[in-house]
């Protein structure tokens, strides 16, 4: 990593080197700055390797993915133009050399005007990237969607749902939006909140600031979440169970257990509306891409279930639907997941509806049906990495069930 990070650096420096030459003023407070990055950068990552990622203070996480992010994309723009030119030059340099054994080319300089195109497309995202930072990461959307169950039971005809999905607390660092948000969604005076996955980036301390305002949902028949990949401590500790790792879980598990969210692992709960009701389904985490553990078992999780009731599940990994769900679980009416974020970047409107997300997920945000079974997939309440949102902003689902 260490190595990308540098190689990337060195190579798109040649294009601010050219137009701000480190022998001025401007060329070397803008050289300075460019390589105090890189040098950050290349510490954090060594240090992150030294003494694991779950002991590397939350708030320097945080201020080293902005960097990285940011930087990545930007640097990698300026990068296409500058081995483009590259590129051209070598091919030139081997076509002059062939016929006329002699050639023009000079590796040694840069064409200026290549290095100003590579900057502009360096600097354009950077510019829309930083505003999705600073405008949009808690820009939260409420999107309503109806949904038509053919099983439903009469009585839960306009039964309200809210769903959020993707918290990432780790990545959060105000509360005022937050708080603003939850007595939005106590306004609307739910019947029932579903949490489907990640409330953490890593650790439970990451919950610490913000478990007593998400302790303030209220919802008339319960609070109800289920487990994502970042959830395990994976990403820190690693997949096998270490003593650490076993504590931060526990500490995870009674964060749900304090906010009074009733965690289902691989359980069933029931519904009930003047004597009619609904079966609630939650898994942990199960995905169809072995890069992430699967330790769900739907099977168990729908042990004793009537076929013929109406059914919603909570899987964080809209990959579990076409995986296993509507090809084994067919009395599934709804599953709700998460997980994609929408990407975080992305078109959508009214009349387009685009993010680099639909080119891994066949579901990614919104609603899909096949047949009489629907999924939703929720594009997240926070977000992972980019500390922003681009075209794809953080939502709070409000579901109608008709």
């Amino acid at each position: 990593m260490a190595v990308a990070v540098l190689a990337i650096d060195l190579y798109s420096y040649q294009a601010l080197r050219v137009a701000f030459p480190f022998n001025t003023p401007l060329g070397k407070i803008i050289g300075t700055i460019f390589w105090s990055v890189t040098f950050y950068l290349l510490m954090s990552i060594m240090v992150t390797a030294l003494f694991g990622l779950q002991n590397i203070p939350n708030f320097l996480r945080k201020l080293t993915a902005a960097f990285f992010f940011l930087g990545l994309i930007s640097k990698l723009l300026a990068i296409f133009w500058l081995f483009g030119e590259d590129l051209f030059r070598t091919f030139r340099f081997g076509f002059d050399n062939l016929f006329s054994n002699k050639s023009n080319v000079n590796f040694d300089s840069r064409r200026e005007f290549i290095s100003h195109i590579a900057l502009f497309s360096a600097f354009a995202p950077l510019v829309v990237l930083t505003y999705g930072v600073l405008r949009n990461a808690y820009k939260y959307q409420f999107h309503k969607v109806q949904v038509g169950l053919k099983k439903l039971p009469s009585n839960f005809k306009g039964f309200k749902i809210v769903q959020l999905s993707d918290i990432h607390a780790g990545s959060f660092n105000q509360t005022k939006p937050i708080a603003s948000a939850v007595e939005k969604i106590n306004a609307l005076n739910p019947d029932l909140i579903l949490f489907t996955g990640d409330l953490v980036n890593d650790m439970a301390e990451e919950m610490d600031l913000y478990k007593p305002i998400f302790a303030k949902l209220k919802a008339k028949h319960g609070i109800f979440s289920v487990l994502g990949n970042h959830d395990y401590g994976d990403y820190a500790f690693g997949r096998d169970m270490t003593p650490e790792k076993a504590i931060n879980f526990e500490k995870f598990l009674k964060v749900h257990k304090d906010m009074g969210w009733d965690l289902l692992r691989n359980e069933n709960r029931r519904i009930e509306v003047n004597g009619q009701y609904i079966d609630l389904i939650g898994v942990e985490n199960t995905s169809s891409n072995a890069r992430f553990a699967s330790h769900g078992d739907l099977r168990k999780a729908s042990e004793g279930l009537d076929p013929s009731s109406c059914k919603i599940l909570m899987s964080h990994d809209p990959s579990h639907w076409d995986h296993e769900i509507n090809k084994e679980f067919t009395d599934i009416d709804l599953t709700l997941a998460g997980h994609t974020h929408g990407f975080q970047f992305g078109i959508e409107t009214k009349w387009l509806k685009w993010s680099p997300s639909q080119y891994i997920y066949k579901q990614w945000a919104g609603l899909y049906q096949k047949g009489d079974q629907y999924i939703y997939v929720n594009r997240g309440f926070g977000n992972l990495g980019y500390p922003g949102r681009v075209g794809i902003l953080p939502e709070v689902t409000v579901m109608e069930l008709t």
